[in-house]
């Protein structure tokens, strides 16, 4: 007897089967005739197949005897002459040194890997131009962004200490940081494409409407100089960073909150200087889309902006300017004519406070206009206000200091640092008179009261502005308050998905940075957007918690002579962990046992 190995090919798989195979004279001479089917015997070395089989064929004919397993298998062998299906040989465990090793958390890296192949990005990357060892690097740091961001330096530590290398099929071990810092290089020139491929199959994958965008800016700034950036400078900060250099980000979504375009502005760049490029991207992402309509706030309610919206073929619904509130000053104060509505929590922030929201239409010149009052808002107002009023009146204390002192004497000077304040403090300089006196060398200003009043009068209102004729009052202020989603998007990049801080000093790298967490924003939106569909209220960051515990682990089983039998496999998934898994319609196995034989050695022997 000997055995005879074989190998078959089945779908891009190759399996392999040994037979216990014995010669035998027939009237046309020597044939071979299978006794049964061994399955694969290995890791077994090849060496020791030959033994085996003189072993089975002893024992088959009586002669002698088998230990263990052996005298099993031969038992197996009789059984399978007969026509009886072979079972599996027996395995004595030393269940005394039965051990776990490796344990890894998998629970969010499988939801993620998941989520990223329904959006189908990795086909997206490789239609992109991207190899296969890109295309992993892309979704482990893209991951990294929406389980654990990390720096670049940190990354590799942060992907041995989880299961991505079982998810993913590919070893990470000897992984560095150069290179992810290359496959950054790498990315920089595909964003465009990438973003386009994917926001048209997130339109298809979950019917999403592409009639209303929203439009807004943020600002992410740098704790360094920057000097190799030229985008990062200082400007308004909306982190309350005005002392360090940032770059302005611009971000579209749809009325669903998936991102469409994103761009990465200078940090000094005025918000109604953005809209043109901005516009122009998201063309290059959507396609020309006339009869859209796109929402933005008050920065880019300017005239010009307005004209950039109407030459395309746009709609708009913005809030207006402050003075063209007060230019409806007699409306507010009227109390005919008001219908309520009431601001509901959003869908990604149910524990927001329901408010009551009074509007009033009017027309004006083609364009609508919707008066509204809010309740909460004034006290709102009334604390911005009372806020900038402090700090104007102290810097204003401060000038007249520096005049007082003869630290200014030249009236041009005065006069370019009066104007400094105005610009610094348009909220509250419009309140107040300042001159300079030069006869008495003094800086002089008061309050307007009347103007202060009628600030007064308008705490808790704004005005917002349309050329939509075909929607109503409450349709338009609505509409208007879907822009709450882009700055949940931006809170969403800052926390959990962590925008920052920068490490990167390039201005490539840093906007392939910004890249990555737009490109994680997208899986977060999409699994929020699957239990949103699911009537479930909750957030990824709660999710990912839940999901922390689900493990990957291999278990370590010596059996009673040298050899052990390693099992690497997922912990079986808790109730929370399949609900999630139910919800995103993704397995509930987070991958293939994998079983490995192994030699103890002697080192193990005095471990265990």
């Amino acid at each position: 007897m000997y055995l005879r190995k074989t190998t078959r090919r089945y779908k891009d798989k190759t399996y392999t089967n040994h037979l216990l195979v014995e010669s035998v004279h027939t009237a046309r001479g020597p044939r071979q005739r299978i006794i049964c089917s061994l399955g694969s015997l290995e890791p077994a070395p090849a060496e020791a197949w030959l033994g085996v089989a003189h072993k089975l064929e002893a024992a088959l004919q009586g002669q002698g005897s088998l230990p263990g397993s052996a005298a099993a298998i031969a038992d197996l062998t009789e059984k399978a002459k007969r026509g009886t299906r072979p079972a599996r040989a027996p395995i004595e465990l030393d269940v005394d040194h039965v051990a776990m090793e490796e344990s890894r958390e998998v629970g969010p890296v499988h939801v993620g890997h998941q989520v990223w192949q329904q959006l189908r990005i990795e086909r997206i990357l490789r239609r992109a131009g991207l190899s296969a060892r890109a295309c992993v690097l892309t979704e482990a740091m893209t991951l990294n962004r929406l389980i654990a961001p990390r720096s670049e330096h940190a990354m590799p530590d942060w992907m041995r200490r989880t299961a991505l290398s079982d998810i993913l099929h590919t070893d990470l071990s000897a992984l560095d940081d150069d290179a992810l810092y290359r496959n950054l290089d790498r990315l920089h020139p595909k964003r465009e494409l990438i973003e386009r491929e994917l926001a048209a199959h997130e339109k298809t994958l979950f019917n999403l409407d592409d009639t209303v965008y929203l439009y807004d800016l943020t600002s992410t700034y740098f704790e360094g100089q920057m000097r190799r950036n030229p985008q990062a400078r200082r400007g308004y900060s909306r982190d309350q960073r005005p002392d360090c250099k940032q770059v302005v980000v611009g971000l579209v979504l749809d009325r669903d909150g998936f991102p469409k375009a994103h761009e990465v502005f200078d940090g000094n760049l005025q918000d109604r200087c953005s809209l043109g490029p901005m516009l122009d991207a998201l063309e290059k992402r959507v396609g020309a889309k006339p009869g859209a309509t796109v929402i933005v706030d008050r920065g880019m309610a300017y005239a010009q902006n307005l004209d950039q919206l109407r030459q395309r073929g746009l709609h708009y619904v913005v809030a207006g300017l402050q003075p063209e509130r007060t230019a409806w000053l007699d409306e507010f104060e009227q109390d005919e004519g008001w219908e309520d509505v009431v601001r509901v929590p959003s869908p990604r922030n149910p524990f927001q406070k329901k408010t009551r929201v009074q509007i009033k239409r009017r027309s004006k010149d083609d364009v609508v206009y919707i008066l509204c009052r809010s309740d909460g808002r004034d006290e709102k107002d009334r604390a911005i206000r009372a806020k900038h009023e402090a700090k104007w009146l102290a810097d204003v204390e401060k000038l007249q200091r520096r005049v007082a002192i003869g630290r200014l004497k030249a009236n041009a000077k005065i006069q370019q640092a009066i104007g400094r304040l105005r610009e610094r403090y348009p909220r509250v300089a419009r309140y107040y008179a300042i001159a300079y006196d030069a006869e008495h060398h003094q800086l002089e200003w008061h309050a307007l009261e009347d103007k202060k009043a009628r600030a007064t009068t308008l705490d808790g209102s704004y005005l917002l502005k349309t050329d939509r004729q075909d929607l109503s009052a409450e349709e338009i202020w609505r509409t208007y308050i879907l822009l709450t989603r882009v700055e949940d998007a931006f809170r969403d990049l800052k926390s959990p998905l962590m925008e920052r801080p920068i490490f990167h000093h390039l201005e490539h790298r840093t906007q392939t940075h910004i890249f990555l967490c737009v490109l994680a924003y997208h899986l977060l939106t999409a699994i929020e957007h699957r239990f949103l569909q699911a009537g479930i209220h909750t957030s990824w960051w709660t999710l990912r918690e839940h999901l922390r515990t689900h493990q990957v682990a291999t278990i370590v089983l010596p059996t009673t002579g040298r050899r052990v039998l390693k099992i690497r496999k997922a912990t079986t998934p808790e109730p929370v962990h399949r609900q999630i898994y139910a919800t995103l319609r993704i397995p509930v196995e987070v991958m293939t046992p994998v079983k490995t034989w192994h030699t103890r050695t002697d080192s193990d022997d005095k471990t265990v």
